[in-house]
């Protein structure tokens, strides 16, 4: 089921639901750098990167997730392929009905990107993960894109630059949930993690210009509380590029005040973070990790 407008008749509190993620994988930068542009972000960023310091800012990260509870999982990065530790873009995990863990496998806009897809699938299938590749041609950049609404078997869906809308049918049937579908009309915000920040069941963080009017009605007639995120910290500091594990803890680029006093009034626990080596090549905290349920 492909859900693209409001409908009345849907209530998210009607599905099914999903158990947590308590597993996170991390690929560590030990590549990482910026060595071609595929994003507005990386414009004259080539070569720039500071290795040691974007090495201190993922450990700090890493130790902020294990101090929450979470089983976070490491593994080695692959040289000549800097994006790799990126790992929330290659593949989408999820259960079946019976709990069993499966991963579909992402196709990737990018040439350059490629072949990260066989690393991660690899992962997955040393852990007894079932790879489920689609059944057609196009673009799905897995989690970056496909992101699983807290607690409800409902899939919130991204496309317009790295995924393809067609492909939403195909991966809702494989994870036998429906998909709300969200057009992305901005290139800097080229997933939907950069602009769209689940925080729980009924709480969203957005830039609002991201969107089409279509999507905001959408957005709007799904969560009882939607955040409107300015374009300072949306733009500069990558602050919707967040990750929230718990419903409760936030983790988010420093600096983001905005955002920070938004959370906190709203009764979330902040930690932020210095991501910014890897702003450079486009992404922040949600896309360092991936949550799998194996």
């Amino acid at each position: 089921m492909i859900l693209s407008a409001k409908d009345p008749t849907f209530e998210v509190t009607q599905l099914p639901a999903l158990p947590p993620a308590k597993t996170v994988l991390m690929v560590r930068p030990t590549y990482f750098d910026v060595e071609y542009v595929i994003n507005p972000h990386m414009e004259g960023q080539i070569g720039t990167v500071d290795q040691s310091r974007a090495m201190d800012q993922w450990q700090a990260i890493h130790d902020t997730l294990v101090s929450l509870g979470l089983d976070v999982k490491v593994l080695d990065g692959v040289e000549g392929l800097p994006d790799m530790v990126f790992c929330a873009n290659q593949s989408l995990p999820y259960i079946n009905q019976e709990g069993d863990p499966h991963a579909v496998m992402s196709h990737m806009h990018s040439h350059h990107r490629a072949d990260e897809v066989n690393h991660i699938a690899q992962w997955h299938e040393s852990r007894g993960v079932a790879t489920v590749d689609l059944p057609q041609a196009g673009d799905f950049e897995g989690m970056g894109d496909a992101l699983w609404h807290p607690g409800r078997r409902l899939l919130w869906g991204g496309y317009g630059y790295r995924t393809d809308l067609s492909m939403y049918e195909a991966i809702s049937t494989l994870v036998d949930a429906p998909v709300a579908v969200l057009e992305l009309v901005d290139p800097s915000f080229y997933h939907l993690d950069t602009c769209f920040c689940l925080l729980n069941e009924s709480s969203v963080m957005i830039y609002p210009p991201a969107f089409t009017s279509q999507g905001l009605e959408l957005i709007e007639s799904m969560f009882d509380r939607v955040f409107h995120i300015g374009e300072e910290d949306a733009m500069e500091r990558f602050a919707l590029n967040a990750f929230c594990p718990n419903g409760r803890d936030v983790l988010l680029q420093s600096g983001s005040s905005e955002t920070i006093s938004t959370l906190q009034s709203a009764g979330f626990v902040t930690h932020e973070h210095d991501t910014s080596e890897f702003i450079k090549s486009g992404g922040s905290v949600f896309c360092m990790k991936l949550q799998t349920w194996a």
